[in-house]
Parts: structure tokens; sequence; C-alpha cells
């Protein structure tokens, strides 16, 4: 699936990954998704918790070769 928008927040720390992609998220139309590229370990807890509060949907969450963590988050 080819994402709307990606971001590699590779580097940043809670809360920063999520703060970044709430901006980003903000700026799409419903039903977009967001590609996510993160190295902090609490991401995928993280978005998971942000999607449930928000509305929006995580679509995945998978954990590279490399030890980075991609997550797939459609806009509500």
């Amino acid at each position: 699936m080819q994402p709307d928008l990606a971001l590699d927040l590779s580097g940043l720390n809670c809360p920063l990954p999520i703060l970044r992609a709430k901006k980003a998220l903000a700026t799409m139309e419903s039903g977009k998704v967001l590609s996510v590229l993160a190295t902090d370990p609490g991401a995928p807890k993280d978005f998971e918790a942000f999607c449930r509060q928000t509305g929006n949907v995580l679509l995945t969450s998978t954990v590279l070769q490399d030890g980075r963590f991609s997550l797939s988050i459609r806009r509500k």
C-alpha cells in the first residue's frame, strides 16, 4: 500500500513522534494514509494509544530488520 504522506521520525523520542504525526495528519484528508518510521522503543504502543484516542486507524505496526518501527495510520 502506497502512503499518501511519509514521515521519517527516526532519532526522535516521545512525545515528538506523536506530535509530528498529529501535525501531519491534521493537514491530510479523511481516509488518507500516513506512513511513519520511528526509532523510539515506545512508538508502537504510543501510536496505538494515539489512534484509539483520536479515532484514526493504526493499519500496520512492524519492526524492521534495522530495528526501526514502520507504522501506517489512516486519517479518520
